[in-house]
């Protein structure tokens, strides 16, 4: 996820996302990027993607983007400075529990910002493209799509079937913030996994007491 520093506008018009959605197509192969869901929000950027091989560079790719991007965006609209809020956002998903429903957020978004009436309404995005409207071939799907269906039709009706069912406030929540946050979206098996493979912590922290610390006692 990118986001505009300060809440700023990064997309002023269609010539800007048209811009981004190339640059995103032209750099996805370089850096062994497989991007599986999209969605350009006038303030923000948000992607689901998953890195192909030892080689894959997801850092290098999003600098890549990110910095071609203020460059156009400063040279057409003749500003200097900053566009970004800082570092992009990313986490980890497991694929079984979250690739899914981390899609439907994805196309949802523009829903839930008013920019559209209806995913399919919005352009900018991979939805049309998933549920067989359009064709856009830079975009990769992951298994857990081809295991939606035996034919193309069967899973772009299954996933606008998920589209439609839409996720619960909850479920938006936990997304979004986990995804700003860092932390991991997967069963315990997986966050414990890869919560032994890095001193930082993964997870959201459980409610409650921290670990060992006594309770006090009544006077």
């Amino acid at each position: 996820m990118l986001c505009g520093n300060d809440g700023a506008v990064i997309f002023r018009d269609d010539a800007d996302r048209a811009f981004m959605v190339r640059l995103l197509a032209d750099h996805a192969a370089a850096f062994g990027i497989a991007v599986h869901a999209y969605t350009l929000l006038d303030h923000r950027l948000q992607l689901l993607v998953t890195p192909e091989g030892v080689e894959s560079k997801l850092s290098g790719w999003m600098q890549a983007v990110g910095r071609r991007y203020v460059r156009y965006f400063n040279d057409r609209h003749g500003r200097t400075g900053t566009l970004w809020e800082g570092r992009y956002r990313a986490t980890v998903v497991e694929a079984a529990r979250y690739l899914l429903p981390c899609m439907v957020a994805i196309d949802l978004a523009p829903v839930h910002v008013q920019l559209a009436i209806r995913p399919a309404d919005h352009a900018w995005s991979s939805h049309r493209h998933w549920i067989g409207q359009v064709q856009a071939r830079w975009l990769k799907p992951h298994p857990m799509v081809w295991d939606l269906g035996n034919t193309p039709f069967a899973r772009e009706a299954a996933y606008a079937a998920l589209v439609d069912a839409g996720l619960s406030a909850a479920d938006r929540e936990r997304i979004e913030t986990d995804t700003l946050r860092g932390w991991a979206m997967g069963s315990p098996e997986f966050t414990s996994a890869l919560q032994a493979r890095t001193l930082r912590r993964v997870t959201r922290a459980r409610a409650g007491r921290p670990p060992g610390r006594p309770s006090a006692s009544p006077e």
